[in-house]
């Protein structure tokens, strides 16, 4: 197995650093990258980050993720309060699994109060701005480790 984590982002996430900036921030995902990689540097591990605006293509990673990746950090965007089909992505991934969320979705409308994914989730983090990735990527270190 490979020591791979993958690093999967949803909708709008392509925008991060310039959408919504008082609540997302100012760091883009380049920024969530460079973090990253240097973290799992660290374990001796190694990234590749995803994003799309398509649920299918997520899935697609997921699948994907099953040969090649340890492990997955995912922040699914609005499809963590919709998706059925990314949980059961994720139920088939053996790995562990970590969901990150940018803002604190628990101080935000109420329907972003539920998640699919936590349902699978090894781990939640919400509210550390980009650092959350950071954050669990130190997690996975130590999950892999």
């Amino acid at each position: 197995m490979s020591k791979t984590i993958y690093i999967i982002n949803g909708p709008n996430l392509n925008l991060l650093g310039k959408r919504q900036p008082e609540i997302y921030g100012h760091e883009t995902l380049a920024d969530v990258e460079r973090q990253c990689a240097g973290v799992a540097q660290g374990f001796g591990l190694a990234v590749r980050l995803l994003q799309s605006n398509r649920e299918g293509e997520l899935i697609d990673w997921i699948h994907e993720a099953r040969e090649k990746a340890a492990g997955i950090i995912i922040n699914p965007g609005a499809f963590t309060h919709t998706s059925i089909a990314i949980l059961d992505a994720l139920n088939a991934f053996e790995g562990p699994v970590l969901e990150v969320h940018v803002s604190n979705v628990h101080k935000r409308e109420s329907f972003r109060h539920h998640s699919y994914v936590s349902m699978r989730a090894d781990g939640v983090l919400a509210g550390f701005g980009v650092e959350g990735y950071a954050l669990a990527m130190r997690r996975m270190g130590s999950l892999l480790g």
